[in-house]
């Protein structure tokens, strides 16, 4: 017995030491500043990017087939009509875009760019998004794009000021989070969802178990 309480008292200390270091550790999710949303944007917007590239291709393709006469003379070359890019091509851009929020949202929470920087889209009670929640969200995000854009169209009408005014809209949603007192972007308050930046120690549980299993020994 006293051969074996000076090795349980080690013991002893021993976790309690690693349970002190394993709450020091413990981190709260918190709202996600504006510079690391659009960090997560910007490697999303890469891969969306090529999806629009591939889905607009395959649409010209099956548009070129379908509407126009082929021709082998460069002055036979003609756009799309104006009914088809409207009608197809658009709406089919628009629903890339939800879907492809849309599914990551619904599985995880975190699309491949949010997964890099540890942020996760949930709705006011915590859970994840549903396809009618990640549908309002976009619809948020593309509010204030739309109106600044129309104030550039009035205002100028060119193609410059429209693009640079509607790119002032998407940043107006982020800079719009060092003016809440939450820190909130436009498209979480009026979607009801907000994006959290999610605690280190979750995206390191396999190391964790690792370093206690060495500790421990």
């Amino acid at each position: 017995m006293s051969k074996s309480s000076p090795k349980a008292a080690a013991k002893a200390k021993s976790s309690v030491k690693n349970s002190a270091r394993q709450a020091s550790d413990v981190e709260e999710a918190m709202v996600a500043k504006p510079g690391t949303r659009l960090a997560a944007i910007l490697y999303d917007g890469m891969l969306i990017l090529a999806l629009l590239f591939l889905v607009g291709t395959v649409l010209t393709v099956i548009g070129t087939l379908l509407t126009m006469e082929t021709g082998t003379q460069s002055q036979e070359a003609r756009s799309l009509p104006t009914w088809y890019q409207n009608v197809v091509m658009t709406p089919s851009f628009i629903l890339t875009l939800v879907g492809f929020y849309g599914l990551f949202w619904r599985r995880g929470g975190q699309t491949l760019g949010m997964q890099t920087w540890r942020l996760k889209t949930v709705n006011n009670s915590g859970h994840l998004l549903t396809w009618g929640q990640s549908f309002k969200r976009i619809l948020a995000a593309s509010l204030m794009p739309l109106i600044f854009g129309l104030i550039g169209s009035v205002i100028g009408g060119s193609r410059a000021i429209l693009l640079t005014s509607t790119f002032l809209g998407f940043v107006f949603n982020y800079v719009f989070c060092l003016f809440n007192s939450r820190g909130l972007a436009v498209q979480d308050i009026l979607s009801n969802t907000i994006t959290l930046k999610m605690p280190k120690t979750e995206n390191e549980g396999l190391w964790r178990v690792i370093r206690n299993r060495k500790a421990n020994k």
